[in-house]
């Protein structure tokens, strides 16, 4: 029969006093745990956690340990500021986001978003309801993605640049006009195409109804021909084969192309990151065809007036119309300046 292990239990008034008696008297710590009948490593943890600048005083070590009890989630301390967290997580925006928010808001740290994940989490232990994992950004309990890997199109692909060949410049966020291209896949083998501009974090979405490469180029031609040249630079696809017709937009819009390595997203990690939060709101189960165009717009508008952290907690819209108004204050007509500032700050109401 093994040892049967010891309960954990804290340390009373009476153990701290003759820690201290002991400590003082010069004795070892193994000695010490001896006589109040506790590992060494506690007794040496205690008198490092709680010790004080004069050395180790029984009411000063018992207070310090009480201050660091947890005592219930802050959010359920306060109410008002629980009801504010989560309607800010309704609205698809991350723990660390909220908390970033409420900072940029209210100009001083107002909750972590360890607590917020801590408050969430122990919701579902203590009440069984896994639907509480819908407030967090991916739904998921535990944090962190399994990819697996398939075939690649890369060698098929006419007049495919490796990504490895993309100018340093180009790879710089605080550059405007390169975007990331990807499709998000629904039921019933339906498609949405996503473009997502990587210094201002703005993201457009078109209905793609099949894969077929013409169709694709056609619809990039149509959201990114608008722009002014210096705001449609460079491109970067992954190797499907839906932009096998790359080298058409090359010639027509006069922007760079380039291609992740096999099997590497991650190398267009914007648009990747993009459309994990957009499957919050439409998961790969929908049936796309009662998703209306002026729905799908409203999504793309909702996600760009959310603020986001690496924006300083701006909003995408925010950023995007800046860089638009700046760019192209005498070049860009008017007619369709208006068009692009009207999509990206229509917050997710009917925009016309």
């Amino acid at each position: 029969m093994g040892s049967k292990k010891k309960n954990y239990r804290h340390f009373s008034i009476e153990d701290r006093c003759e820690i201290a008696r002991r400590r003082d008297a010069g004795q070892s710590i193994r000695k010490i745990a001896a006589a109040v009948d506790r590992s060494p490593s506690s007794v040496a943890r205690e008198l490092e956690r709680n010790g004080g600048s004069t050395g180790y005083k029984p009411t000063y070590a018992g207070e310090q340990a009480h201050a660091r009890r947890w005592r219930g989630s802050r959010l359920l301390r306060k109410p008002e500021l629980q009801a504010e967290v989560l309607k800010l997580l309704k609205r698809g925006l991350s723990p660390e986001a909220v908390a970033g928010r409420l900072r940029f808001e209210q100009g001083k740290l107002v909750i972590s978003h360890e607590t917020i994940y801590r408050f969430i989490y122990a919701q579902i232990a203590r009440t069984k309801n896994y639907a509480w994992r819908r407030y967090l950004p991916r739904g998921k309990t535990k944090r962190g993605f399994r990819g697996r890997r398939g075939s690649s199109s890369a060698r098929t692909i006419y007049g495919r640049v490796p990504i490895a060949e993309r100018p340093a410049q180009f790879s710089d966020r605080a550059n405007a006009g390169h975007w990331e291209a990807d499709s998000m896949q629904f039921a019933g083998y339906r498609f949405v195409l996503a473009l997502h501009e990587r210094s201002s974090r703005l993201i457009w979405l078109r209905h793609q109804p099949t894969k077929e490469a013409a169709s694709v180029a056609r619809n990039i031609h149509a959201v990114l021909a608008p722009l002014p040249k210096k705001l449609r630079q460079s491109i970067t696809f992954d190797n499907g084969t839906e932009f096998a017709l790359h080298h058409v937009l090359r010639k027509s819009l006069g922007i760079k192309t380039y291609f992740c390595d096999p099997y590497a997203p991650w190398q267009k990690g914007g648009v990747e990151n993009a459309i994990g939060r957009l499957r919050r709101r439409l998961p790969r189960k929908t049936d796309l065809s009662t998703v209306s165009a002026k729905q799908l717009q409203q999504l793309a508008a909702l996600y760009n007036h959310t603020p986001r952290k690496c924006l300083g907690y701006q909003t995408p819209a925010e950023v995007f119309s800046k860089v638009l108004h700046f760019k192209c204050e005498s070049t860009f007509p008017l007619a369709r300046e208006r068009q692009f500032v009207r999509y990206a700050s229509c917050r997710g109401r009917s925009c016309p």
